[in-house]
């Protein structure tokens, strides 16, 4: 009988925070596979876990996959932990669960801390609805194109960065979205935990005396609806009535439903639009 993966979360700080279940779980299984072996020894020699490990990481995600479907073919229970937090969120942890459900082997997860959700319940921005996007790509072309897909993003955006990149993280954030409420979060769940809410605009100046330290999250207000109909009613009112005409016709669109649709667009009657016209003849 095959084994199962166990997919255990570990603390973001506060040694606390771990669960009854996870830590059976990981005294149980034949195996724990960690992200990195010598920080998990350090949180398993604090619970008194003997449980052997190996190394599954960004660098061996794929191979070391298919050798751990091998050990839970024959019958092998394994739990995967990343350094903090729940696997597979923004970590090779994905792959490796991917791979396991593709092979027909059964995987389980057992809640636990999320920075990013520990950040949204604390930020005071709207919960309902979120982007996560973890690290933004170092990569220029992705990274400007990530930033342009978030630019009228509607949702509340769930952002990581480290010390060392924040301040320039925070000017290209301003520079793209405008000026938005933003709340930065930082040492989740233990001593020095701070949650500072601000706006992108007010944050420029925040650094200037100011060394950024420790793991951040940001936690950045989506674009309201209305500000989005103002900016697509303001675009199309810098056509001339021609010209918005002319973009829908091209697309085949018969002439009375064109108007009708630019009168929508531009917050207008059909009747102005048919005036406007009647004075361009």
């Amino acid at each position: 009988m095959a084994g199962k993966l166990f997919l255990c979360a570990t603390p973001i700080g506060n040694l606390e925070d771990i669960t009854f279940r996870v830590l059976r779980t990981l005294k149980e299984v034949d195996l724990i596979a960690a992200e990195d072996t010598r920080n998990s020894i350090k949180l398993l020699n604090h619970f008194e876990i003997k449980t052997p490990m190996t190394s599954y990481h960004e660098y061996n995600k794929i191979e070391k996959a298919y050798q751990l479907v091998a050990k839970l073919r024959e019958g092998k229970n394994i739990a995967l932990i990343t350094d903090a937090g729940t696997p597979g969120i923004s970590d090779p942890g994905e792959e490796l669960v991917r791979i396991c459900l593709e092979e027909g082997m059964e995987v389980t997860s057992l809640p636990g801390p999320a920075a990013c959700i520990t950040a949204l319940t604390m930020s005071g921005q709207p919960t309902r609805r979120f982007a996560f996007e973890a690290f933004l790509p170092r990569e220029k072309k992705e990274r400007a194109a990530v930033l342009e897909e978030l630019k009228n993003e509607t949702r509340t955006i769930i952002l990581y960065e480290a010390p060392h990149h924040l301040v320039k993280t925070l000017k290209e954030l301003y520079e793209v979205l405008g000026n938005r409420k933003l709340t930065i979060c930082k040492e989740l769940t233990k001593r020095y935990e701070n949650a500072v809410v601000t706006t992108l605009e007010e944050v420029q100046s925040r650094y200037i005396d100011e060394e950024p330290r420790g793991e951040h999250v940001l936690v950045i207000a989506g674009k309201t609806r209305e500000e989005l109909q103002e900016e697509k009613q303001q675009a199309w009112n810098e056509l001339t009535i021609e010209e918005h005409m002319a973009h829908y016709e091209s697309q085949g669109i018969d002439h009375k439903e064109t108007m009708k649709l630019v009168a929508k667009d531009r917050g207008i009657s059909k009747r102005d639009v048919y005036q406007e016209l009647l004075k361009k003849e």
